[in-house]
């Protein structure tokens, strides 16, 4: 029994540390610092006369990593496992220990892959947290808007094709190249000089044409998607503060519930002081 208290013990200092905001903090430094070498690693003059020290900085970035997911498996075991942000943590950590030497160095991707150590910055930081989530929420909206998109993109590469693929066949010769364009004109890319001046020159009335696709691509559909993805960073940011109050709440009512029994026990021990107090009175009555 004094083994598994002793064991519980040492597992909420434990909980404690690695939850303190210092160690977080500390991750989080480590990770920008990692990604700040990652960057200075693909100079092939500072790999040249500093590759000693910058590898072993990045391997001691790797280690702290590491122990930092053992220390958080010790804490919470399995329920490590039911958070998506541990899970993504913990394949990042493991990506970084592939080795890219000795039988991996034929395998570049191996090297590639330690640039997404960078990627635990969205796990250590909460609004960047809130963003990811709410792209993921938003796929499926965002996915029929992109079907919407793409139809439009289909009507007007069919108008495209059949007005000008005679005088301008690189451009829009085919479906696919006057889809292309479009894609091109959507993210107003040299647009306007690049290519429909050059078209209305020809075909006067060719500025409806591009005109009413902005219109209908850039400044409609397009904005439809970002006030999805907005609206659900709002919802998931409300629920975050929901939990937050929610904890604070059921923090609070733990505290009421440690002093009320605090405050029991005292009472109960005053209870106890005084009917010994009364006991040795009455024993002095009958003594005398």
């Amino acid at each position: 029994m004094n083994n598994e208290f002793q064991t519980k013990r040492r597992k909420a200092i434990l909980k404690n540390f690695v939850e303190h905001p210092l160690f977080q903090n500390f991750i989080l430094g480590v990770i920008i610092f990692n990604s700040i070498l990652l960057g200075v690693m693909t100079y092939p003059d500072i790999m040249k006369n500093f590759s000693g020290p910058l590898h072993i900085m990045s391997n001691i970035c790797v280690g702290i990593f590491t122990v930092e997911i053992v220390l958080r498996l010790m804490v919470y075991g399995k329920n490590f496992f039911q958070n998506g942000w541990n899970n993504f943590d913990f394949i990042i950590v493991a990506i970084s220990l592939v080795p890219t030497g000795g039988a991996f160095s034929s395998f570049r991707v191996f090297r590639i892959l330690r640039t997404l150590r960078a990627l635990r910055l969205i796990s250590q930081l909460e609004r960047l947290r809130v963003i990811v989530q709410a792209i993921i929420v938003s796929i499926p909206n965002v996915a029929w808007a992109s079907v919407l998109l793409l139809v439009i993109f289909y009507i007007f590469a069919i108008m495209g094709t059949t007005l000008f693929a005679a005088d301008f066949y690189d451009w829009f010769g085919t479906i696919g190249k006057s889809m292309y364009t479009l894609f091109q004109v959507m993210t107003l890319e040299s647009w306007s000089m690049g290519i429909a001046r050059p078209v209305i020159a020809i075909h006067p009335f060719a500025w409806m044409y591009f005109v009413s696709f902005i219109l209908v691509s850039s400044f409609i559909v397009m904005n439809v998607i970002v006030g999805v993805v907005v609206n659900a960073i709002s919802e998931i940011s409300a629920d975050i503060k929901k939990q937050k109050e929610t904890q604070n709440i059921i923090s609070s009512n733990n505290d009421l519930k440690t002093e009320l029994a605090k405050l029991k026990r005292q009472i109960a021990l005053v209870e106890t002081l005084i009917e010994n107090e009364d006991a040795r009175t009455s024993a002095v009555k009958i003594a005398k």
